[in-house]
């Protein structure tokens, strides 16, 4: 099983910063991409950012330029430096990671717990 255990969330005032962290452990053969999901009251589950092995980098358009994610692949640890936080970055915020147990097994999706942030003055 893989485990990916978060923190760093909180309260910050608006324009304020927060840094996010993230670590994968368990049986962990190649971890292909890591990853920040996060999801809003009444709102879908969105992609914030995302570094993949081949060394891609996503961010989603309403954080790009006040958010920065940094991924140690040897570590299976990933980060999320946010910035000029804003009230609708307010959110449970999720690490998510893409791996391999086994050389004889696909890619599987695992989630972290979500930590709750909060923009507000």
């Amino acid at each position: 099983q893989v485990q990916l255990v978060e923190s760093g969330g909180g309260l910050v005032q608006p324009g304020g910063s927060l840094r996010l962290s993230c670590a994968a452990s368990g049986s962990i053969f190649r971890n292909d991409a890591m990853g920040w999901y996060r999801q809003a009251p009444g709102k879908q589950r969105e992609l914030v950012a995302q570094d993949t092995t081949l060394g891609s980098t996503t961010y989603v358009d309403s954080v790009k330029g006040r958010f920065t994610i940094s991924r140690d692949n040897a570590k299976n640890t990933v980060s999320l430096q946010m910035n000029s936080l804003k009230p609708e970055d307010t959110a449970v915020y999720y690490c998510y990671a893409r791996v391999k147990v086994s050389p004889l097994r696909g890619y599987n999706a695992y989630w972290g717990q979500g930590t709750q942030v909060t923009v507000s003055s």
